[in-house]
């Protein structure tokens, strides 16, 4: 196979993908291997691939792929989420700029276009996913609404509602008034915001004096139906047992006294609006207060209010401030910064609202669902997400399940002609049920009216490990038996609520276990200044663009590399051109070897010997590295050590060393070592960088290749500890600093390659001294020479480690440049020789501290003062000539 001079991804990705396809190498069904099961978080069927889909993908292709490398049978599933509110929105937004109006329409003909758009949409970032080389089974691509994951939802809606966990009644809910639906505490967003704080005036009743309120809302005074003090409050003990009149209203309201009011805030007096704030609720429940709903569900006053019907309220609370102050009734206002609500689809304020929805009790949930990640039977990576979830769970409120949508899986429950309602999976059940419950068998369907709301939809996505494998509507079949519980979850610490912690509840519900074995939260993806990406503030690259820029491969290397676990990443493209320039580095080391002629009888170079037993070493340091980082599922640095390992280790020393002089041929075994060691780190690479690595190994092996063999179902390369010679590889880094220096010293003095140096030093060990003999001749141009301790004069030292090296100069040195530089390293040296002195003398550590330690600052003082001993010798040497 004949490689291009430069690698074009554009030639390779899509090539290789649909050839992965084709042979149905990420296709999973149940065998004898190991399973590893990931479930994708699906992203919204109105959605487009974005910076973070791109993140979270990559880690969970990173994963999936090294599993199948390992052996296991890798199944990744994907599929896509309904999205309620948000494809909702979308729809209602396109039949307006069509002139139609949802009120318009029948729930049927809108659901008409609901599923047109999602046919329209819903594939597209599925698509978008395979250019970022996602190695999805693509053919058990799921939906939320689909067939079998719609009957798994209401069967557990039914079974729920059966065990007396799914209720019905009045509570106070966010309600979202451009949405026109509830939602969970979940779903809203506290932003700080600079507003008011409105001190009004409250007549009492009889008396020509005034109590005052502080509020922060003046237009909802239309719903209150009583004021509040603390029973424990001096300065307004003249109130109790009194009445005052609400301001501009005229209504007379009762003062109460509870504790629960802070007699710090404002004035110590609290309107109490019970259908309006969620404390004021639990007060008006206490006093049996009467509870009057104000406002319309788009948020404008409705006729209970008695004044500015329909008007919006944030245009009534403007309209407010001024008649108060006409009356009189306004006494002052204050600059005020409080947190407010906005939902977190709509991004509108969320209004607190006395509505009849459906809930579900947490707390037996809750209490299945904490203990295993406090226990670590599910572990979290980072580990310090455990708190936050613990908090909320111990913390639970009931999960308001119901939403005021047409959108979604519609709630199994039909009201009977005569009140009261029965809950069952099908039409044909529900009329069974409630034939049976009414005592009458000649009700028809005609006769029941199912409820109008849907389901949040998180209710459908808490299933989708069970799900995915049909584990509701056929429990225990071979796939939920096989596959469950998951391996790996990727996903956001912002769904812990709404999805990680619900997951594990059904988990253990439904299935006696957890869902997943362990979560790896993923940071926020930002720009380098550090802010959130996003649409609206422009900062935010389109992956598909970077795709076509960099490559998948570079723009994958270049999120990896800024993604530690639960950390923010700061996006910055160049990471991306990084990522580039390694594939071109990648790509030239190959046709570097590529090149190579071999010749069968030419006997192996002592520098290749050298080469070859010090990058076994280092390869199998490397491996041993990368399988632990991977155990603790720190991905990020698991690429830089194999980075390292290509662009350090292996082009930069290893080719160097091996490759053979111009025009020359190379000898076979040694050949075979750089083919054998180019295959472990394209296997190392391949879960990083699929396709360039498919590309490449495709090459090396084009001669003996089965038709379907990929690089991804081969064995990652398995290196014994045995096979790690530590001592080996701390000779080679002292001999690679000794050419370091030598290459600074040529430089420095201008001295040619061609001009050959010699390398003078005190005996060391043999085999040593054969180390560095054979790399600086292939590298420096130098011999080694050991000589005794006497230096000749005009000659430059250096020390790496407690050896001294020597180069003879001649008449080629600058003494006095000479001697100046080893007086600043003989200073820096004193100075440290004093600061582990100090350390050994003091008594206090040399008792406490472990003898590993002290013997560490011993070996220390003993470098520092053969150092310092050498120095002042070359000094004194230079000196004298």
């Amino acid at each position: 196979m004949e490689l291009a001079s430069k690698y074009n991804p554009a030639d390779v990705e899509g090539k290789w993908y649909q050839y992965w396809l084709d042979q149905k190498l990420f296709s999973s069904k149940p065998d004898d291997r190991e399973p590893y099961t990931v479930v994708i978080p699906p992203p919204n069927v109105t959605g487009v691939l974005h910076m973070g889909h791109m993140l979270n993908n990559t880690i969970q292709d990173i994963l999936v792929r090294r599993a199948r490398m390992e052996g296991k049978n890798a199944c990744w599933v994907p599929g896509t989420d309904h999205a309620s509110i948000a494809t909702e929105a979308k729809v209602v937004n396109r039949l307006a700029a069509q002139g139609i109006k949802k009120t318009d329409l029948t729930r049927d003909e809108f659901l008409k276009h609901a599923w047109e758009w999602t046919d329209e949409h819903g594939g597209i970032i599925l698509q978008q996913l395979r250019k970022l080389g996602a190695s999805c089974d693509w053919d058990r691509t799921a939906f939320t609404m689909d067939e079998i994951r719609s009957e798994s939802v209401l069967k557990v809606f039914v079974d729920l509602y059966k065990k007396g966990l799914i209720y019905r009644g009045v509570r106070m809910v966010n309600w979202d008034p451009q949405a026109l639906t509830a939602l969970s505490d979940e779903e809203v967003i506290f932003k700080e915001e600079h507003g008011k704080l409105y001190y009004l005036r409250y007549q009492i009743e009889g008396e020509e004096g005034y109590a005052v309120v502080a509020t922060t809302r003046p237009e909802t005074i239309m719903g209150d139906t009583a004021m509040c003090i603390n029973p424990n409050d001096p300065k307004n003990a003249h109130l109790k047992g009194k009445k005052v009149i609400v301001p501009l209203v005229g209504r007379v309201i009762p003062v109460i006294e509870d504790d629960y009011v802070d007699i710090e805030f404002g004035t110590g007096c609290l309107k109490v609006t019970p259908a309006h704030d969620v404390n004021d609720y639990m007060l008006g429940e206490k006093y049996n207060l009467p509870s009057i709903d104000i406002f319309n569900d788009n948020g404008t006053l409705s006729e209970a209010a008695g004044m500015y019907v329909g008007q919006d309220r944030f245009a009534v609370r403007k309209q407010i401030e001024k008649d108060l102050e006409a009356a009189g009734l306004l006494e002052k206002t204050e600059a005020y910064t409080n947190k407010v609500g906005y939902s977190e689809r709509t991004n509108v304020v969320i209004e607190p609202k006395l509505s009849m929805q459906w809930f579900l009790k947490m707390e037996h949930l809750a209490k299945i669902a904490l203990e295993p990640v406090m226990d670590d039977d599910i572990k979290f990576y980072p580990a310090k997400y455990k708190n936050t979830y613990r908090h909320w769970m111990e913390n639970i409120k009931d999960w308001c399940i119901s939403r005021q949508l047409w959108w979604g899986h519609r709630i199994p429950a039909y009201f009977l002609p005569e009140g009261g309602y029965v809950v069952a999976s099908t039409p044909d059940e529900a009329l069974a049920l409630a034939q049976e419950k009414t005592g009458n068998a000649a009700l028809t369907m005609a006769d029941l009216r199912q409820d109008e709301d849907c389901l949040d939809t998180w209710f459908s996505s808490w299933l989708w490990p069970i799900s995915l494998f049909d584990g509701i509507n056929n429990p225990r079949n071979e796939e939920i038996n096989y596959y469950y519980p998951t391996s790996d979850l990727v996903t956001g610490p912002d769904i812990i609520f709404f999805w990680v912690a619900r997951m594990i509840m059904a988990g253990y519900e439904y299935e006696g276990t957890m869902p997943f074995k362990n979560v790896y939260f993923t940071g926020i993806v930002r720009d380098k200044q550090g802010r959130k990406m996003s649409k609206s503030l422009g900062n935010s690259p389109d992956p598909l663009e970077l795709i076509e820029k960099f490559g998948a491969d570079g723009v994958r290397m270049g999120m990896m590399l800024a993604a530690p676990a639960g950390n923010d990443i700061l996006f910055d493209e160049l990471l991306c051109e990084q990522g580039r320039n390694f594939c071109s580095k990648i790509w030239n080391a190959f046709r570097l070897v590529n090149s190579w002629e071999v010749d069968k009888n030419a006997s192996t170079p002592a520098a290749a010997d050298v080469a070859n037993d010090w990058f076994e070493a280092v390869l199998g340091k490397a491996i041993e590295e990368v399988n632990d980082l991977f155990s603790k599922y720190r991905l990020s640095e698991a690429l830089m050590a194999v980075y390292k390992l290509f662009w350090d280790d292996f082009s930069s020393w290893y080719l160097e060393l091996v490759k053979p002089a111009y025009g020359q041929p190379i000898d076979s075994i040694t050949y075979e070592k750089v083919i054998a060691n180019f295959d472990a780190l394209l296997k190392l690479l391949h879960p990083f960088m699929p396709f360039i690595t498919e590309e490449l190994w495709q090459n090396l092996w084009a001669n003996n290749n089965e038709p379907g063999k990929s690089i991804m179902t081969v064995k990652l390369p398995v290196i014994a500890k045995a096979d790690i010679h530590q001592e080996r590889i701390e000779a080679f880094a002292a001999a690679q600093e000794v050419v370091a220096n030598l290459r600074t010293i040529r430089v420095q003095k201008n001295i040619p390659m061609k001009e050959a140096i010699e390398l003078q030093l005190a005996y060391e060990k043999q085999e040593d001294i054969y180390l560095l003999e054979t790399m600086v001749g292939k590298m420096c141009n130098a011999k080694v020479v050991q000589a005794a301790d006497l230096k000749p004069d005009n000659a430059i030292s250096f020390m790496v480690g407690t050896t001294e090296y020597t180069i003879p100069m001649g008449d080629n040195i600058d003494v006095e440049a000479e001697i100046a530089r080893m007086e600043a390293e003989l200073k820096h040296k004193e100075g440290f020789l004093q600061g582990v002195l100090k350390k050994l003398s003091n008594e206090r550590f040399v008792n406490n501290a472990p003898e590993a330690v002290l013997d560490l600052e011993r070996k220390k003082q003993a470098d520092a003062e053969s150092i310092i001993h050498s120095l002042k010798e070359s000094i004194a040497s230079l000196r004298k000539a």
